[in-house]
């Protein structure tokens, strides 16, 4: 086939198909493109398998836990095989719902295959060609596949891959000591795996602050999840075991030994084959595309969105590019990637909701901060739920009054750091929050003290 259209999406992750939605709702001829499986990584292999993993592994952790509150209960029974089953049930029904909505768009015409660009306004398609005067690229990323000592000729899973098991491994060694590794760290030990985290950098997670980083680290270790940091000497081995890490630390033996590793150390833009040269396009030195403020490249009528551009790399942010554009592009607004507050979670559990700044990025920023915190030992409705690990914390602008940024690990977190989220997007001050009347017992009432700690 060959034909022009207003428009061609490349990739039906979060942001192609309800911008497809838009465009056609405008009366635009759409074209979108998809090589793998609709709705990207957060449906097949990122938030709903890993978020549905995570709920059978918390039904595990909680009926060993049935005597602490009075319940005996049988130590459970893992069966990988009906977990998985599970699993592959709720993403397909989760892509199954995608792929109606898309058929029910009139004037778009789905197409699968491995698109490349040709020119500004072109793209091939197995072969066929497609024209139109704007293209918006959604392409995704996938597993970072480093190249560390040892790796080629040894199996090791990853994020992907990890999600096609249907056993519990033995012992299985996680490289990588951030958002994507310690929830499957917690996840497997769980369902029964010995687990240990070998982290590169001081601390885990170190992007967060020291006493969040500490923190989460005190809830692994305390399900029995080994942490070795500082691990500046990472290499893979065959072991009588299954496989030999070598790490370099300060303390504890210098080399750990599982039966699987699972690498989970980042990920890399699908921008190696898509042809950017020929649009007059370049990646950068991580294979990211430049974008502006309004996620337009270098080259006019072409967009960059979601994790291909470097902006976000969320499912949230990746639909949040997507209204930027259709906004800009069809309502005459002027939306920019700045005005939306940075937030995201970490799925272990208890989770942890951040927005905005960490105190450290506030003060690197050059505000003068003012902060507060409470531990969750000291919040009613985490004792009432024997959930007591973790901490909140609050982080405001000490001269305006502006909240620049809070942290919630603690029982809900993931929730309940939205109405922090909706304070800042509004443009609110802390002191419009300091005198709010919450409903008790819950997490997010102890905010509006934080805050009076502070005015």
């Amino acid at each position: 086939m060959t034909g022009s259209f207003d428009a061609v999406i490349v990739g039906a992750g979060q942001a192609g198909p309800p911008l497809a939605g838009r465009l056609t709702a405008a009366g635009m001829t759409v074209a979108l493109i998809e090589r793998q499986r609709i709705g990207g990584t957060c449906v097949n292999f990122g938030c709903t398998p890993t978020k549905t993993l995570v709920a059978s592994a918390h039904t595990a952790h909680v009926v060993r836990r049935g005597a602490e509150f009075g319940i005996d209960t049988a130590p459970p029974q893992i069966d990988m095989g009906r977990v998985r089953a599970r699993m592959r049930s709720v993403v397909a029904s989760s892509r199954d719902g995608l792929e109606a909505w898309l058929g029910g768009m009139e004037s778009l015409t789905l197409l699968r295959g491995k698109a490349r660009l040709t020119a500004p306004d072109t793209v091939e398609v197995d072969g066929e060609t497609l024209t139109a005067p704007r293209i918006f690229l959604n392409v995704g990323a996938r597993p970072a596949q480093p190249d560390m000592p040892g790796i080629k000729g040894m199996p090791y899973l990853t994020s992907t891959t990890i999600l096609e098991l249907d056993r519990v491994p033995k012992h299985l060694v996680i490289v990588g000591g951030s958002y994507i590794g310690l929830e499957f760290a917690q996840m497997y030990r769980r369902f029964g795996a010995d687990v240990t985290v070998v982290e590169r950098g001081p601390a885990l997670i170190p992007r967060e602050d020291p006493e969040v980083s500490q923190a989460i680290r005190g809830i692994l270790q305390a399900e029995g999840i080994a942490v070795r940091l500082d691990a500046d000497c990472i290499a893979l081995a065959p072991s009588s075991e299954g496989v030999c890490v070598h790490v370099s630390c300060d303390e504890g033996v210098p080399e750990v030994h599982g039966t699987d590793v699972l690498l989970a150390v980042g990920r890399t833009p699908n921008t190696d084959d898509l042809g950017l040269d020929a649009a007059g396009l370049s990646a950068d030195t991580r294979g990211f595309i430049p974008v502006n403020e309004r996620l337009e490249t270098a080259v006019p009528g072409i967009w960059a969105l979601g994790d291909c551009n470097g902006r976000g790399a969320f499912t949230h942010t990746s639909w949040n590019d997507h209204e930027i554009v259709a906004a800009n592009l069809l309502d005459g607004a002027d939306r920019k990637v700045s005005d939306r507050v940075p937030g995201y979670a970490l799925y272990i559990d208890p989770p942890l909701g951040r927005a905005g700044l960490t105190e450290a990025q506030a003060r690197a920023a050059g505000h003068r901060v003012r902060t507060a915190s409470r531990p969750m030992t000291r919040v009613g409705r985490a004792v009432e739920k024997g959930e007591t690990q973790g901490l909140m914390k609050v982080v405001v602008d000490a001269d305006t009054g502006t909240i620049l940024g809070a942290a919630i690990l603690g029982p809900g977190g993931d929730e309940a750091i939205h109405g922090v989220l909706d304070l800042m997007t509004a443009g609110v001050p802390a002191e419009g929050l300091a005198w709010a009347v919450p409903i008790h017992p819950t997490v997010s009432e102890l905010l509006p003290t934080l805050i009076g700690d502070l005015i």
